[in-house]
Formats: C-alpha cells, structure tokens, sequence
C-alpha cells in the first residue's frame, strides 16, 4: 500500500520514521512518500520537502510567513493528488496538518492522524474539525483518551513514541572525548529547540548564566539543520556544543535548561532535573495569552498535572531567575530529589514503549480491512 506522511518539525521526523519501520513491518511491500527530514528519508520514506524549510514559530511569525505556508500548502495538495496513496498519515504540526486532513477528506482519501494536535491546550471545538476530517486519530497522552470522549470521538491510545526512540538509543561510550569535553567537569545541558527563532532568542539568555556555575560545562545540543554560524557567538564565548547529540548529551548530563517542547519530556525519561523556558514574540504571546486554556506549557507538568519543573515563560526568563532556579535542581539542590521523584511518576502514567510499534500495526489493519469490505 501507499503512504504520504507529513512531519513539520524534527520531533515529527523521528516519531514519523519510527513510525514508518513499523508499518514495514506489518506492510512489507509499502511505499512511503512525504514531507520530513534525514531520519524519515533513512526509514525508506521519499522526501518531497525538508521541515527546516517549513518550521516558524508563534502565532505573529506564522502570520507573516502565510504566502510561503500558502505555497507550501499548495505544493503538498498536488503532491498528494499525484501520488494518490491509500492512506494520509499527519504527524502533530496541527497549524498546516489540519488543512491537508480537510482536503484528503474532501478528495475521498483515507486519512490517519499521527500525534494529535494539542486542541485540548487552546480552542478546543478543533476537536469537532478532527473528527469530521479524519478517520482514524492515534493519541499518545492517556488523557487524551477521556478529552476526546466528551466529543463522542473514539480514538486509539497507542502511548508515547518518546519511550520507543529512548529505548532503542545506545550512548556512544566515547561521546566526551570525541566532542573534547571535560570529563571531570559536571555538564549543564542547554537544549533550545531546532527553529532558528527558538535558539537566537534562547541561548543568549541561557549562557548569560554561565559565570555563576564555575564548576559546570555549558554544552548546547545543537542541530545540523540550522546554520553553524548561528551558534559561532556562544563558542567564542568558550561554550561547546554538540551537534545531533541530544540524548548523548542528556545521557552525561547533571541538570539542563531546556526550551518547551518534546525536549522536555526527553529530558525527563532521561531523569536529568531541568529549568523549562520559553519566550515568543510579544504579540504572539499575548495572542497565546488569551486563546491557551492550559494552566502549564510543558508536557511534563501537563501530565502530571503539577508543577513538576519551573517554567519560565517571556519576562519571567531572566538571567536572575534562570540563575535561581538552577541552583535548586543541582546536587544538594532544594527542589532535585522531588523532581526526580516527579520524572518516575510521569514514566509511570505514560505506561509502556512500544507506541510505534503499535500504531503501525494498527494503521495496516485499519486500511486491510477497509480492502476487504
């Protein structure tokens, strides 16, 4: 059989090309094409567009950038209607997503929703809109489940991809010394997102605090998608980074200060204690101000449905505060052993791996038995 995937973010291209082994597996003879990155391509997908080429951030950037989503929205129906697949996989990217899921409804293609978009967080009547358009949604938070029942919509609980991508990572042992890195020194992680917006607005407020932790190396997960000269300021600043190393580096970590987003939750299945921070445009802010209706902004605390690490969001994130709050989750720390506490209880709700495996399986069968009626 045929599938179109589409994943608008990096996190998208790992989940996607697991995804995509997985309905091999149950679907040997299938052909993938779609719009993702090298890890998605590296599954066997055929790569019509790089996310890179696609990924803004905020709702003020999104808005100026509508004539290039346009087009790109424009390129990708086409696309599809070319290809004619059995089936459209959407993985999360909801803004773009939700309009291709409307057009493959109204051009009678089947259509499975990968990682659903958060609608519980803002707006959450786009519920009605995914179960209209799509056929089969596949969420990965267990309560999910229950939000979607109030919209009498059933969907498949299939858990968190994040366990599958962790479980099969293997740390490179020789990982500091091929990045020159101290091996006597305790690491502070910084982790500011893969968008060219995120870092340039992150990592000058992260490293700012890095005279206050002498005994500490600063190392940036940096991400080969976006241009080195982008991090050349924070290494003449004698800051290291390490590129597409982002579990490696969390693997050795002692803390990190991490920008909302998948990278949080990576973080704590990788039981490393973190400082979450996030700032936006200030009118993308205050329009995420008004429409949000979650008391928390990363997956974290939404799943355990508490504070479990300190957000610092827009005019909250300060070098101070940054410098404050990280003094608290380093060994001796107030707030470290709750929050480790914390991370055990999350892996706990988020129940077992295997959530690839199983919406693949689940994907086939849908579609063999659509074949057979």
């Amino acid at each position: 059989m045929k599938y179109y995937l589409i994943a608008g973010e990096r996190s998208g291209d790992l989940h996607g090309s697991n995804l995509i082994k997985a309905i091999r597996r149950h679907d040997p003879q299938a052909e993938c094409r779609g719009w993702g990155g090298e890890m998605m391509q590296a599954a066997g997908a055929e790569l019509v567009t790089h996310y890179a080429d696609m990924a803004f951030m905020g709702f003020w950037e999104v808005a100026k950038n509508l004539g290039t989503i346009s087009g790109f929205l424009k390129k990708c129906k086409a696309d599809i209607l070319a290809y004619q697949p059995d089936v459209v996989i959407l993985v999360d990217y909801a803004g773009f997503n939700m309009r291709i899921a409307r057009f493959a409804k109204e051009n009678g293609i089947r259509t499975f929703y990968y990682i659903s978009p958060k609608v519980w967080a803002w707006n959450q009547n786009r519920a009605l809109k995914l179960k209209r358009d799509v056929d089969k949604l596949f969420v990965i938070f267990p309560f999910e489940k229950s939000f979607f029942q109030k919209f009498d919509y059933e969907v498949d609980y299939v858990g968190n991809p994040l366990f599958d991508a962790i479980a099969d990572f293997k740390p490179n042992p020789h990982f500091l010394a091929e990045n020159g890195l101290n091996s006597q020194k305790p690491i502070i992680a910084l982790l500011p997102g893969s968008r060219r917006q995120e870092v340039e607005q992150m990592l000058t407020l992260m490293t700012a605090t890095k005279s206050q932790f002498p005994d500490y190396q600063y190392i940036i997960a940096a991400v080969s998608n976006l241009p080195k000269d982008l991090y050349h300021p924070f290494e003449r600043e004698g800051i290291h980074l390490v590129t597409d190393a982002a579990y490696d580096l969390l693997s050795v970590a002692t803390a990190a200060l991490v920008t909302s987003g998948t990278a949080t939750l990576e973080t704590a299945l990788f039981e490393v204690p973190q400082v979450v921070c996030y700032k936006t445009g200030s009118i993308s802010y205050a329009i995420a101000k008004r429409l949000i209706r979650v008391p928390y902004i990363s997956l974290v605390n939404l799943i355990i449905q508490k504070e479990a690490v300190k957000e610092l969001i827009q005019n909250e994130l300060t070098p101070q505060n940054i410098t404050q709050e990280l003094q608290t989750i380093l060994p001796n720390g107030s707030k470290r052993k709750t929050q480790l506490e914390d991370y055990r209880q999350v892996k706990v709700l988020l129940g077992e791996k295997g959530a690839s495996e199983r919406a693949g399986e689940l994907m086939v069968k849908y579609l063999r038995h659509r074949q057979t009626l």
